[in-house]
């Protein structure tokens, strides 16, 4: 158990750095930050790959089109909407409904795979899930307020950013569930080399998307410098940067805590994404955070506690479950 919670919250800590991207580099599109994350993932994951090439022969051709599918729907759909969503309406509210996950998959997951995992009784999960909730709407409270406070309020791509960063959550409930199932469903598998095929099938996804808005780019006749845009050397940097740390290493923790974990309560150790994020936004801005991101901290603390020691993490079989 303790061992899947540290791999979760490495995992946290390092995918937090995907949420600063779009506010380090924001005179770059989205779909550029989208594409050019992932090819670096790819491109890293292919001498990984190389050694680790006698556990990748064992994959079937079922299991490359599940690491394709979840590469594409968990990795370059989902960082779009995302990076379009900070940039769209800012930092505060994307990450607010980013910020949802926890109690989202919670709730997906804990009937979906009831009879795998057997479910986590509701009168346990619950505080969990509330305590969270509460915190990551204090956490997110004064920082829509200073959003609204400078002026710097545009509706129309407030409400875009919004329905991107709800895509978003769709886009990251469905790709845990499915990781889960598969490694679950593999537990003589290897965590880093699903890692790394899930890099190698992002590949040709990311060169083709990286190849089409170059295309699109000169098509339209704009002045956004391609390759590389106006900054190189802090785009490729940032961009190997996060695809090692978030897309690499973040997918190998997040894997290894699937497999030790029940779905369910993994799912509430996302919360330690949002909490890294909003801790490195404050370190860029070079703030202290207020007394309601304090208290909303304290509480995203608590509930996560709360899912550890609460209880829940013994699972009853859905027989028994439905009995009571």
């Amino acid at each position: 158990m303790w061992i899947g919670t540290l791999f979760a919250l490495v995992a946290g800590l390092v995918w937090g750095l995907v949420f600063i991207a779009p506010v380090l580099l924001p005179e770059y599109p989205a779909a550029l930050l989208s594409f050019a994350r992932y090819l670096a993932f790819g491109l890293i994951a292919l001498p990984l790959g190389w050694l680790d090439r006698t556990n990748l022969r064992q994959l079937t051709a079922a299991d490359w089109k599940d690491a394709l599918k979840l590469a594409l729907v968990g990795n370059v759909v989902y960082y779009c909407c995302l990076a379009s969503a900070i940039q769209l309406a800012g930092g505060p509210l994307p990450t607010v409904i980013i910020g949802t996950l926890p109690v989202v998959i919670a709730l997906c997951s804990n009937r979906r795979n009831a009879r795998r995992d057997g479910r986590l009784p509701w009168q346990r999960l619950g505080p969990s899930l509330l305590l969270i909730l509460a915190g990551i709407g204090l956490v997110n409270r004064a920082e829509l307020a200073l959003l609204t406070e400078s002026g710097q309020l545009d509706l129309a791509n407030y409400a875009l950013g919004a329905v991107l960063a709800v895509f978003g959550v769709a886009c990251w409930t469905w790709y845990p569930l499915r990781n889960a199932d598969w490694l679950r469903a593999h537990p003589d598998r290897n965590p880093r080399t699903w890692a790394t095929a899930q890099g190698l099938a992002t590949l040709p996804l990311a060169l083709i998307g990286y190849a089409g808005f170059w295309l699109w780019n000169a098509a339209s006749g704009s002045a956004f410098a391609m390759p590389f845009g106006p900054r190189a050397q802090a785009f490729v940097g940032t961009m190997f940067a996060i695809g090692l740390l978030a897309s690499w290493i973040g997918t190998l923790c997040w894997n290894e805590a699937s497999q030790r974990l029940p779905t369910a309560l993994v799912g509430q150790l996302i919360v330690f994404e949002t909490l890294a994020a909003l801790a490195y936004a404050l370190m860029l801005r070079g703030t202290a955070p207020d007394r309601g991101t304090l208290v909303g901290v304290g509480l995203l603390v608590a509930g996560v506690l709360w899912a550890l020691q609460g209880g829940g993490l013994r699972p009853e079989p859905e027989g028994v479950q439905g009995h009571a």
